[in-house]
């Protein structure tokens, strides 16, 4: 699989972020030529200057039709909180929260997510390595029955910055919607362009 990120701090407090996954279908010859994707985009408002919440819409497309979803909700930076901001900096630590509370599509029901994201340095190892990830947990979801109820989405990803924007990485990541391969483990290549 490939993923591509953009990241951008934006005028009035707004900020984007999104990332494409890229990757091949299998079919039952275990060759295809058959292009799937899924994209997060994300726009953030924070409320102001000083507070640590942020008004957010997400938008997640993916292959085929009649499976994308839109949610709005409220997103907590802890570590940016001004009483647990001590804390999370001792720890090296950026966490936040972000309760998806409204989603629109096409499915019955009020499915909502909690979104955890988390960065992680490591100064007293070497200032070049970090840990960063996500857990996604969606409720309420109208789901085949194979699928668990509740399902996660979780990626940890170990970096190493190799010389300039250039970093190996190493995840684990586990997808239940994925019922034949649940968990996966992959090693890769990052290049961070910055502008």
């Amino acid at each position: 699989m490939d993923t591509i990120n953009a990241a951008a701090q934006l005028p009035k407090h707004f900020e984007y972020f999104s990332l494409t996954n890229f990757g091949n279908q299998k079919t039952a010859d275990e060759l295809s030529d058959t292009t799937t994707y899924y994209t997060e985009q994300n726009v953030r408002w924070r409320i102001s200057e000083q507070s640590p919440l942020d008004l957010t819409l997400q938008m997640n497309f993916r292959t085929r039709v009649d499976n994308d979803h839109h949610r709005l909700g409220v997103r907590w930076r802890l570590s940016d909180s001004h009483y647990l901001q001590e804390i999370f900096n001792k720890l090296n630590l950026k966490y936040a929260i972000n309760a998806h509370v409204i989603q629109f599509d096409d499915q019955p029901g009020n499915a909502w997510q909690l979104e955890h994201s988390f960065m992680m340095k490591f100064p007293w190892l070497s200032p070049r390595l970090y840990l960063a990830g996500f857990i996604d947990h969606t409720f309420g979801e109208k789901l085949a029955s194979n699928i668990p109820d509740n399902p996660v989405v979780a990626e940890a990803q170990l970096g190493f910055n190799i010389i300039e924007q250039f970093y190996v990485v190493t995840e684990y990541r586990i997808n239940e919607y994925r019922r034949s391969d649940v968990n996966n483990l992959a090693v890769g290549v990052q290049y961070k362009i910055v502008w």
